[in-house]
């Protein structure tokens, strides 16, 4: 049998309980949702939508230069079908800041994408400081599972609806939902350079990314991945040491055990 992530109907139910109770229980007036116009930050704004109504979202576009790109178009655009509010505030002139007092370099593409994604979410809880708000994330499984993320950037937030999908199954769920073709057929970017993807950076389509964890996620043999999951071993040996390098992205900061409870450790919340 293939390996092969499905969403289920019933998962949207989940989340859509998830949320309505745990934005209840913290007596906010409403979430914001950073909104590129990409498919992952569109299914969720649209979840949030549903789970607690328009008025309670606030979707922020949060590009480098000011004026309309395709993105914030179709972001500003799906966000007016859904009924929730709509802002944009240009961080360009915030992350060059940032980038020269830190003497980023020009030339490392990575630190720079750190922090773009790092005054993104300051942006985000600014705003949602000023206004109760809270932060929705709109990381999915498979970014989190290797490590596609930044730390204190865009894995950063209040709740992660969608942080228990595979990237394949947020994509069935965003047909199911009924998202517009322009997101739907929009190659997958975190738009922190020019020419930038998530497979091109990942070295491996969603798709095969996706059979590849879930195979993980069952505790399956290297080679049992490779053979249910149609690709070469060496490819799950290569995704594994992804998963194991990117441990540290999952967990909050760790405690040495000295009191009777520790956060993380023996105090539950």
């Amino acid at each position: 049998m293939v390996l092969r992530p499905r969403f289920q109907e019933s998962s949207l139910d989940v989340i859509l309980s998830f949320l309505r109770h745990h934005v209840q229980e913290s007596g906010r007036k409403g979430v914001v949702v950073g909104m590129s116009g990409g498919l992952d930050s569109s299914v969720v704004a649209k979840l949030c939508a549903d789970a607690v109504g328009p008025r309670s979202v606030l979707g922020l576009s949060l590009p480098e230069k000011p004026g309309p790109s395709r993105d914030e178009k179709d972001a500003k655009a799906w966000a007016k079908q859904l009924g929730v509010g709509f802002r944009t505030t240009a961080i360009g002139p915030v992350a060059d800041a940032a980038a020269k007092v830190l003497r980023v370099r020009p030339a490392d593409r990575i630190g720079l994408g750190n922090v773009k994604a790092r005054v993104r979410m300051i942006a985000l809880y600014h705003v949602a400081r000023e206004e109760d708000r809270l932060v929705i994330g709109t990381s999915n499984k498979s970014e989190l599972a290797v490590g596609y993320t930044t730390k204190f950037g865009d894995a950063a937030s209040d709740f992660a609806p969608i942080g228990d999908l595979y990237k394949t199954q947020v994509r069935e769920m965003a047909r199911h939902l009924g998202l517009p073709r322009a997101i739907l057929d929009k190659v997958p970017t975190a738009g922190l350079w020019p020419g930038q993807t998530d497979e091109g950076e990942l070295g491996i389509p969603y798709d095969e990314l996706d059979r590849i964890l879930l195979g993980i996620e069952l505790n399956l043999r290297p080679d049992e991945i490779a053979e249910r999951a149609e690709v070469g071993v060496k490819e799950v040996v290569r995704v594994e040491r992804l998963v194991e390098s990117s441990v540290h992205k999952r967990k909050m900061p760790l405690i040495p055990k000295i009191g009777i409870r520790t956060f993380g450790l023996d105090w539950r919340e």
